[in-house]
């Protein structure tokens, strides 16, 4: 098992390698001048030139990265270009408040998408098993702003006019002192991610509940609550755990998009300003740290798949 995970981590960091290095020219390749973007139109060439040195974009592409790289690897993000300060400062604040949505939104529909598969499985062929499988159906079909847009509507504005539609968080509070303007971009993330959640684990379950060990578990007289908790879900929970990951992973990218619908100040709205702006280094930082969230969640997701099968155990313990 460790052997394996050191495996995973190697393939992981070498992953994250090539990451860095597209997400640099990606930057490159970005339309407009960052020097013109900030100083404006009207700049001088010289202003401009002082301002290249002084960013350091008149040095050579390969050793931009390498510097870049180097304070990645040291802790320091560089510049923003925009506001001049430290990046690791500008994203502190905004990396926190993102994550309150992305570990609420994962807790939910995680342990919902769990729960409603499970009981979908039990009542195989039952008019809440159709309404479940119906419903998730429809919801997975749907994109995270047409979700979040309809929640708007129904919850904020039109309809029930209960939660606010965007974020206004007081200058110098957490954006968590007040919770009411939590509920609706955890809500469109949870909605979004749950479907997938809910529909493995149903079809997972439905698989295992039909294998020939639950049903000598039957036959042995035990209680069906032990059956289901003790024999059936831990063998469904391997095979979804991938799909976990790979939905939990999305949440870090999918929050751009959610962030932006409600004026969020978490790392999304951070990005889109970014990109506008022309800030390159907040723009590596950012989709750097996305990138890194996706594949520690799958590194994550392996090792919980592994550990759950009792096959996946032995093929590894061999």
């Amino acid at each position: 098992m460790f052997r394996l995970i050191l495996r995973r981590l190697a393939v992981s960091v070498a992953v994250l390698w090539l990451v860095s290095l597209l997400v640099f020219v990606a930057t490159l390749l970005l339309p407009g001048d960052p020097a013109r973007a900030i100083l404006g139109q009207q700049a001088t060439p010289e202003r401009i030139a002082a301002l290249n040195e002084q960013l350091g974009l008149d040095a050579p592409v390969w050793q931009r990265y390498l510097d870049w790289l180097g304070g990645v690897l040291t802790g320091d993000l560089g510049t923003s270009a925009a506001s001049q300060g430290p990046v690791t400062e500008l994203l502190g604040g905004r990396i926190g408040a993102s994550l309150v949505l992305l570990v609420g939104a994962a807790v939910i529909s995680t342990a919902g998408g769990l729960a409603l598969g499970t009981w979908s499985a039990l009542r195989r062929g039952r008019a809440v098993d159709h309404t479940v499988s119906g419903i998730s159906l429809v919801v997975a079909a749907l994109p995270e702003f047409v979700i979040g847009v309809a929640l708007i509507v129904v919850l904020s504005t039109t309809v029930l006019p209960v939660f606010p539609s965007v974020t206004l968080a007081p200058p110098g509070e957490p954006v968590w002192s007040q919770p009411i303007q939590l509920v609706l971009p955890i809500l469109t993330l949870t909605l979004v991610v749950t479907p997938y959640i809910t529909r493995m684990m149903r079809a997972t379950m439905s698989e295992v509940l039909d294998s020939g060990y639950v049903e000598m578990a039957r036959l042995k007289g035990l209680p069906e609550r032990v059956v289901i908790t003790r024999h059936a879900v831990p063998h469904a929970i391997g095979p979804v755990a991938q799909v976990i990951a790979i939905q939990l992973a999305w949440l870090a990218g999918g929050v751009v998009v959610v962030e932006f619908l409600f004026r969020y100040p978490g790392i999304g709205q951070a990005l889109i300003d970014a990109v506008n702006n022309r800030d390159v280094a907040v723009v590596q930082a950012i989709t750097l740290l996305i990138a890194g969230v996706y594949i520690v969640v799958n590194l994550i997701a392996d090792i919980v798949g592994i550990m759950t099968n009792p096959k996946l155990r032995a093929e590894v313990s061999r």
